[in-house]
């Protein structure tokens, strides 16, 4: 009888090593969502350099009146991630973007050194041609993504030093877009309404803030989470320098 009981607590145990995954045995946990605005006040961001106007909630939402130009930047860092943001413009030709790895401090155009994934509505193209030129590229206002503030990145889709989306799939100003970002190890990856469009790599910094841009225009943002992964190896010339909250 107890040769059995032995025999069957080792099935027992073996059954469990076996089926338990690897990253609840070392204390990992499962990577989880969590929300970056929870739908009520600004919890977690820190305005950088534009004004207490500029931000405010609504309706679940997070509007920016765009004016001064400039940035809100989340309150810590972070290194490998999914984001999900869902996006609106509410005039023609608006324009603003979500900043990854940044290091958050505004130079000469009050927008900061980071991985810029560009917002644009759609006819930022058309009131921005110049008279006897050729309009700029459509595909610039559909998720560009490139190292903004002299930030250096290898784009997949060339368009000089900017990556540009293979497929224009962005909706016009008064319509939801989803913009799911997978950011690891200096890579970044855009799916543009449900299908991955564009790609850089290399980034300088791998980790750093997050940054909501303000640029002009009104834009509304909402369901926005992340969900962090494991950690790389980031060495602290990859990391974007630590800001003094004081």
């Amino acid at each position: 009888m107890k040769r059995t009981l032995f025999f069957m607590l080792n099935k027992i145990l073996l059954f469990f090593l076996i089926t338990v995954p690897n990253f609840v045995l070392s204390g990992t946990g499962i990577p989880q969502w969590v929300d970056l605005f929870n739908g009520k006040d600004l919890t977690g961001w820190v305005d950088v350099n534009t004004s207490p106007e500029t931000w405010y909630v609504k309706d679940g939402m997070l509007i920016c009146k765009g004016k001064p130009i400039g940035v809100m930047r989340s309150d810590r860092q972070y290194e490998n991630f999914l984001l999900h943001v869902e996006w609106r413009h509410m005039e023609p030709g608006g324009n603003s973007g979500i900043f990854a790895w940044s290091d958050a401090k505004p130079f000469g155009n009050r927008l900061p050194k980071g991985l810029e994934i560009q917002m644009l509505e759609l006819d930022w193209v058309k009131l921005h041609t110049r008279k006897g030129k050729q309009p700029p590229p459509i595909a610039y206002v559909h998720g560009e993504l490139f190292g903004a503030g002299g930030l250096k990145a290898t784009p997949d889709n060339p368009r000089g030093s900017r990556s540009k989306s293979l497929e224009n799939r962005c909706k016009g100003r008064g319509e939801w877009n989803t913009y799911d970002v997978v950011c690891v190890d200096g890579v970044v990856k855009l799916s543009v309404n449900g299908k991955f469009v564009n790609g850089i790599r290399n980034s300088q910094y791998k980790k750093g803030y997050l940054c909501l841009e303000s640029e002009g225009s009104e834009i509304h943002f909402r369901n926005l989470k992340i969900m962090e992964l494991p950690h790389g190896i980031t060495s602290p010339e990859q990391t974007a320098p630590l800001i003094n909250s004081r």
